[in-house]
């Protein structure tokens, strides 16, 4: 009972924050302070997201967006977590791939668009290679981390019971450094979302962020919030679907905080 009175408390804390914004919202377009050709009422917003989510049209281009997150994303995580499983097992990995991570991890990945769409060209390949190059690292740090931070002798148990290195690494020291892995998977799916709609924006023919730009070419101001708020949206369930497969997955671990 105090659990989910715990729960409920920091639902409605975190809520507050955006009932405010959404309230000063209102009072703008209400008073007028803002114009309704740069800044719609909230109601106005709500009616199109309404009418948008029923269109079978605007599903489509919300799949569309879906389709690259996910498979960048998943692209991101196995390559992330090999990698960093390996710069861990292997010296002359880790000698190799850590002065590329450290040169490669804060350069603005969006500057690697062109060269993508120059190769990959202008359809999904390009725009999932672009999530993947940005939520790659987070999840191969932490992962390199994690398994960089287990108690060598859980290894060396594992080890003296007859278990190869390779073996050791992914039936011991991976479960084992599990709640950072996860918590690098948590960064790179935040990424992928803003990455995916941000590739969008920039060159598509469908997904949430063509959307986005095509009505802002147009001045249709109440259909460039639907896709802004829709991605939010998307973020946040896809965000509380993570955090419960994560929960599971950490049930036997001491500290499952999120």
């Amino acid at each position: 009972m105090r659990a989910r009175s715990g729960i409920a408390t920091v639902v409605l804390i975190g809520a507050l924050p955006i009932a405010l914004i959404v309230g000063v919202w209102h009072v703008l377009a209400a008073t007028g302070m803002a114009p309704p050709s740069l800044l719609p009422a909230p109601s106005a917003v709500a009616a199109r997201l309404v009418q948008q989510w029923s269109s079978p049209a605007y599903l489509e281009h919300a799949a569309s967006t879906l389709l690259r997150l996910f498979a960048g994303f998943g692209i991101a995580v196995i390559a992330g977590i090999a990698i960093g499983v390996a710069v861990t097992a292997s010296r002359w990995v880790g000698a190799t791939v850590t002065p590329l991570v450290r040169v490669l991890a804060p350069v603005p990945k969006i500057a690697l668009y062109p060269a993508f769409i120059l190769t990959l060209g202008f359809g999904d390949a390009s725009k999932i290679a672009l999530v993947v190059a940005d939520a790659v690292f987070p999840i191969l740090l932490a992962t390199a981390q994690g398994t960089a931070a287990v108690e060598p002798k859980l290894a060396w148990s594992a080890q003296a019971a007859g278990a190869s290195r390779w073996r050791c690494l992914l039936t011991v020291v991976l479960p084992a450094a599990l709640p950072s892995v996860l918590t690098g998977c948590r960064i790179g799916l935040v990424i992928s979302c803003i990455v995916v709609f941000l590739a969008e924006m920039i060159t598509s023919t469908d997904g949430l962020g063509h959307l986005l730009v095509r009505a802002a070419r147009s001045f249709q101001t109440v259909d460039m919030f639907v896709p802004l708020i829709t991605i939010s949206l998307l973020g946040l369930l896809l965000n509380a679907g993570f955090n419960a497969v994560r929960r599971r997955l950490l049930a036997g671990f001491p500290e499952t905080t999120e």
